[in-house]
């Protein structure tokens, strides 16, 4: 699935299930909370797809499985090279499995994604959500 020639060093999942998308808020320097995808480093050997079916699992507890490679870019904030692979819920329930890394999941309908993202999502990912999300 992966279409990268270069090994990113952050993988997101966009799950959706239900009419909704899983985001989860982190915890980032300073204590402040930013909402995000369920995302984290990708390990040697490893894709974007594997990386974000296993970082998903390991935050929320969900196991997930990936359906299609959306894209990369380098984020205009953090400046890591970002890969983001859309997923589907197999099994579990979305928790807030390491209380090191988030502070909350929810899930989230089209609508109220801006109020948590103001400077807005990936192109490539907002276009999937457009898609697949109910409006």
């Amino acid at each position: 699935m992966t279409t990268e020639t270069t090994k990113p060093d952050v993988s997101a999942a966009i799950i959706t299930d239900g009419g909704r998308v899983l985001m989860v808020r982190r915890r980032v320097k300073e204590g402040e909370l930013s909402w995000q995808f369920p995302a984290g480093g990708v390990e040697q050997g490893e894709t974007a797809e594997e990386a974000a079916v296993r970082e998903t699992l390991e935050e929320t507890g969900l196991t997930v499985k990936p359906l299609k490679y959306i894209g990369d870019r380098v984020h205009p904030k953090s400046g890591k090279f970002m890969a983001y692979t859309a997923c589907e819920v197999i099994s579990g329930t979305a928790t807030v499995a390491d209380e090191d890394e988030l502070d909350a999941v929810a899930w989230v309908r089209h609508e109220e994604i801006p109020p948590l993202v103001p400077y807005g999502l990936f192109g490539p990912v907002q276009e999937y959500l457009d898609e697949v999300l109910p409006r």
